[in-house]
């Protein structure tokens, strides 16, 4: 037992943009707020995503009374299934969200098994020790939640993401009041969303979107083909506003487009009273004028559709004179030079491409310092840790909290994995827990380390050769010349001479070495030649069968 202690674990979202997922534990009682996914690096090869290093839960799956999830977005949803695989407390959120969830725990054969419990901003829930009360925050898909957490040791304020935009695309601005009455009661800490912390002012509302989108519409002589996250509602009910007043039909592309859409369609957060949602096949047998189409993309995902039309190679259609692409989304960081590549791409096959700043047609859903420094006043919290966001984001996010008041010593800019420990009087940094990354493969889940993605790494850049060898049991001498395959280093057809020389150094290695490891012996001696000759580094693997 801890006492009369609050520990929160962060298992990810503290140093990087990505993967949020967060404990509070009183005693034997667990609240996990949040079970996202991040999207690997340009260097990650293979990795489909990255999710949170939950060991420090293993064996205190019952000591959880709840999972929140804030809201829809995948770097809070992403990880969802794995973190329920083996835990079965009820996951608690708004509508839309619980959609999103359903969908992923269906497709991985878990709906069953879980209760979900659908909220509303201004409810409460209670959960062992903590009581758990939900507001609304403006972010970039509806529904979004922030939690205030009545626990033992005092009031704990959870943001989640948010921004405050005074005209939100569903007119639901964030509840100031609550906030004010939050720090009236005494707000012991704040856990503030720190993606833009470094960006002066106030983040644009979503509103100056529409006027973007308008002028792409109006001067749109053939299709216009939006391009942005699957989830990002608002934007959807947006560019569908824009299609039906230039009289457009608008069809999703892509299976989570299609399904996010009828998913907020049914649930009433995408409305379309003017019948513009139509089929993609009926929208590609109609006038090219007449016509809009929303897809994923915008981060340069390579199976994404964008990407595939940048490729030249998606089956349904392709791009065409005179189509208009918009890619209304920010870079995430990280995605920059693979989203620069798409666009490029884009321009190379001869569309239209408008993306901020052309044209502010997508602003963040994250608040920036002056945002984040009004929220600190109204909260006035005794102590404060910015979550969400890259160690630079932190740090900047920290030393606004100093500037609006918060004392030196009661702000912690922490990472992964280290614990912090509340009393009503303190706050302490504790031990550290696992909290790296865990690489999702294919089936795999957290067998790919670091010495893998090395390996990785070294055949991207340098490829591979394999040498057979066939030796004399007897003599372990060679009985014929070796033979080498060669991908990605050198065509061994356009290097006779470098391969020849190569087979000389695999004699020689081979009857100097008789009785050790004639495959070590070769690998090394290979590698050394190899860079000798081509300053490469190519991975060297020796086969030897003995007759």
């Amino acid at each position: 037992m801890t006492g009369k202690r609050l520990r929160v674990i962060p298992f990810g979202g503290l140093g990087e943009v990505g993967k949020n997922m967060m404990a509070f534990e009183y005693g034997r009682n667990i609240v996990i707020v949040d079970a996202g996914l991040m999207f690997p690096a340009a260097d990650m090869w293979g990795i489909d995503y990255i999710i949170p290093d939950m060991n420090y839960l293993e064996d205190k799956l019952d000591w959880v009374r709840g999972v929140i999830i804030t809201h829809g977005h995948e770097d809070h949803t992403g990880a969802i299934k794995h973190v329920m695989k083996d835990l079965r407390a009820p996951i608690y959120a708004t509508a839309i969200t619980r959609g999103l969830l359903e969908n992923k725990l269906r497709e991985a054969r878990l709906l069953d098994k879980l209760t979900i419990q659908t909220v509303q901003a201004g409810e409460k829930v209670n959960l062992g020790p903590f009581d758990v009360e939900f507001f609304h925050t403006s972010h970039s898909i509806p529904d979004a939640v922030g939690l205030a957490i009545t626990t033992p040791v005092g009031l704990v304020v959870h943001t989640g993401d948010f921004k405050l935009d005074p005209t939100p695309v569903d007119g639901w601005p964030m509840d100031l009041g609550k906030l004010a009455e939050f720090g009236e009661r005494g707000v012991l800490a704040l856990f503030s969303d720190s993606t833009n912390a470094e960006q002066p002012g106030r983040t644009p509302s979503e509103a100056i979107i529409d006027g973007a989108l308008d002028e792409v519409f109006t001067k749109a002589q053939g299709r216009v083909l939006v391009a942005t996250f699957a989830s990002l509602i608002s934007r959807t009910q947006q560019v569908l506003n824009a299609a039906a007043k230039h009289k457009r039909k608008l069809a999703m592309v892509g299976t989570s487009m299609v399904e996010n859409s009828k998913l907020a369609l049914k649930l009433g957060y995408l409305k379309d009273p003017a019948n513009v949602l139509v089929s993609l096949e009926t929208a590609l047998e109609m006038p090219q004028g007449k016509v809009a189409l929303m897809m994923t993309g915008s981060q340069g995902e390579p199976s994404s559709i964008l990407s595939r039309l940048a490729q030249g190679n998606n089956r349904q259609f392709d791009l065409e004179a005179g189509d208009t692409v918009v890619v209304s989304a920010h870079p995430i960081p990280g995605n920059e030079e693979v989203v620069a590549r798409t666009v490029n791409k884009l321009f190379q096959r001869g569309a239209h491409v408008i993306y901020d700043p052309l044209l502010p047609v997508h602003v963040s859903g994250h608040a920036s310092s002056e945002e984040q420094s009004q929220l600190i006043a109204l909260l006035k919290p005794k102590f404060f840790v910015p979550v969400h966001g890259e160690l630079r984001m932190l740090h900047a996010h920290a030393k606004l909290a100093k500037q609006a008041g918060v004392l030196p010593d009661n702000v912690a800019v922490v990472e992964n994995g280290t614990v912090l420990v509340f009393t009503a009087d303190s706050m302490t940094i504790s031990e550290r827990v696992p909290g790296g990354y865990v690489y999702v493969d294919g089936a795999g889940v957290g067998d790919i380390g670091p010495e893998v993605l090395r390996d990785r790494d070294r055949l991207a850049n340098y490829g591979f050769v394999i040498v057979s060898l066939l030796v004399d049991s007897d003599t372990r001498q060679l009985v014929n010349k070796p033979e080498m395959i060669s991908r990605g280093f050198v065509y061994v057809r356009d290097a006779t001479e470098l391969f020849n020389n190569a087979a000389e150094r695999v004699v020689k290695a081979v009857r100097s070495n008789p009785n050790g490891n004639l495959a070590r012996h070769v690998e090394s001696a290979l590698t050394d030649y190899f860079y000798a000759e081509t300053k490469r580094r190519p991975m060297v693997f020796a086969v030897v069968n003995e007759v």
